[in-house]
């Protein structure tokens, strides 16, 4: 529980030192806007099974299993299996028409879409279908051990941890044992992938070039650790000033939810209504 109140306080820090402005957007805490549980579970009674078993983690959970010689729903929860409602929740509770995210996370916009899609099917024209939005541009970052970086697997970059636990970090990426001098390929490697997610056009093309005539593995990593050292220093500053404050983060997601909100309740009153749970005294 404190982990996941911790973390979930970093999340809304790191926005904010960003510069997200709460002004300029509506940022809330999903755990603050109930209608979104109570969305999900009306979708879930609408949703199909067999939409659920193509869920990316849910089959990687258990292609898992298989390969260690369990069960193959061996430690899968209902909140893993159904998390793809949930997020088909939190994103047309709203109304979104579209959802900007990266390539891993596009079968989720396409759930979403499928499961308002069989839901208006059902009870009338409820949910606006959302359409996923993808710079070309941004890739799926791997992590310090060659996976795709996620909290989940332990292997992310505390960007706003000292600069001496940034670069202890970055020490960790795994790369491959090729020699200094020996040519290096840019597009395989983790250390160039993260560098490009900090550096403009021709930094790109410089580290590429770099790595074409056998950049050693510890200078390319030293150049990537100023690189991100030095976008992400502005912001340290203020995102130590926010995690030692969290009243003050506390009041700009509550302010956010309570904004939002009224736009939440009038879209579940007609959901409810569609699949018809109203009052009594409303007929049809």
């Amino acid at each position: 529980p404190d982990l996941v109140a911790q973390s979930s306080r970093e999340i809304a820090a790191t926005w904010l030192a960003l510069g997200l402005d709460p002004n300029q957007t509506h940022f809330y805490r999903q755990s603050d806007i109930p209608e979104i549980t109570e969305l999900s579970w009306i979708l879930t009674c609408n949703a199909a099974k067999g939409l659920m078993n193509r869920a990316h983690a849910y089959k990687a959970a258990v292609q898992g299993n298989e390969e260690a010689g369990e069960d193959p729903d061996y430690a899968i929860t209902m909140g893993l299996f159904s998390y793809p409602i949930l997020m088909a929740a939190d994103i047309l509770i709203f109304n979104a028409h579209d959802v900007p995210v990266g390539r891993d996370q596009i079968q989720h916009v396409e759930m979403a879409r499928d499961i308002a899609a069989r839901f208006n099917h059902h009870y009338g024209e409820t949910f606006v279908l959302p359409k996923a939005v993808v710079d070309d541009d941004v890739a799926v970052l791997q992590g310090l051990d060659g996976r795709k970086m996620s909290k989940s697997y332990g292997n992310t970059i505390p960007l706003f941890g000292t600069p001496k636990q940034l670069q202890k970090a970055i020490n960790k990426i795994k790369t491959n044992l090729l020699e200094p001098g020996e040519p290096k390929d840019a597009d395989t490697s983790a250390v160039f992938q993260i560098w490009c997610a900090f550096a403009d056009e021709a930094e790109r093309q410089e580290m590429r070039a770099a790595f074409e005539a056998g950049l050693a593995w510890g200078e390319a990593k030293k150049r990537l650790f100023e690189r991100v050292n030095d976008e992400i220093a502005p912001a340290r500053d203020e995102y130590d000033r926010l995690m030692a404050n969290p009243g003050e983060v506390e009041t700009i997601l509550r302010e956010g939810a309570e904004r939002v909100r009224p736009e939440s309740v009038t879209l579940l009153d007609k959901v409810r209504r569609a699949v018809g749970l109203r009052p009594f005294t409303v007929v049809g």
